[in-house]
């Protein structure tokens, strides 16, 4: 499915649970298969996405030397394996 008209990405992360439940997102890989490392976490707050739309946490973070934010969209089930989803805003 091609998504270059869509402001929302879904994307995957690799990310890891620390043992006071800290979820702390390490590497994206963009819908092309590139990957990108996630250099540095500079905050994590309940944010919206005011260009694609949608609310969660919202991680901003820094790849390459640029600052970006990474939503984390939880899922409303209340069990299973789905936690949620990751999704950027795509740029211009």
């Amino acid at each position: 499915m091609n998504n270059t008209g869509n402001i929302k990405v879904y994307v995957d992360v690799r990310a890891s649970f620390a043992p006071d439940g800290r979820l702390t997102p390490e590497q994206i890989k963009w819908e092309d298969g590139t990957i990108y490392e996630i250099d540095k976490v500079l905050d994590v707050r309940q944010g919206f996405a005011a260009r694609a739309g949608g609310q969660g946490d919202r991680y901003t973070i820094m790849v390459r030397g640029r600052q970006s934010s990474l939503f984390f969209e939880r899922s409303t089930e209340r069990s299973g394996r789905n936690l949620g989803r990751w999704f950027v805003e795509r740029r211009g």
